[in-house]
């Protein structure tokens, strides 16, 4: 069973993309960092690897997504409160990201969205299930 996940994002400027993700508070893991890839530190067992697109090309066959004008995938990361969530979101927004839907309060769960440089759309999510509706 897999105990950890790597996400591989293409990236246009990799210095760009890492300098936008550190001013979130992220970190980048060295060992696994160079001039084609940065390895963006989301949890212990959670990892971005943000791949120039030359070298992404290098893992597909297929053509690489323009994540600007198509969607192909939706990151989704949980967050410890509704605050951290609002937090995050004006980081990402003073660092260059777009916001590409409104806040969403469901009471049980909060969510916001952004666009980072590439455009790969990322959703932070708050959800206190003692609040969750009976289904």
């Amino acid at each position: 069973m897999a105990t950890k996940i790597f996400i591989n994002l293409p990236v246009r400027d990799l210095d760009k993309s890492m300098a936008f993700f550190t001013n979130l508070g992220f970190s980048f893991n060295p060992q696994f960092t160079d001039e084609k890839a940065g390895c963006m530190v989301i949890s212990d067992s959670i990892f971005a690897m943000l791949l120039t697109e030359p070298y992404f090309q290098t893992f597909t066959k297929k053509t690489v997504s323009d994540a600007k004008t198509a969607t192909e995938v939706l990151i989704a990361l949980d967050a410890g409160s509704k605050e951290e969530v609002q937090q995050l979101i004006a980081k990402a927004e003073s660092a260059g990201a777009t916001i590409y839907s409104e806040a969403q309060d469901h009471g049980w769960m909060y969510q916001h969205c952004f666009a980072d440089l590439d455009g790969h759309q990322w959703e932070l999510i708050y959800m206190d299930q003692s609040k969750l509706p009976n289904s």
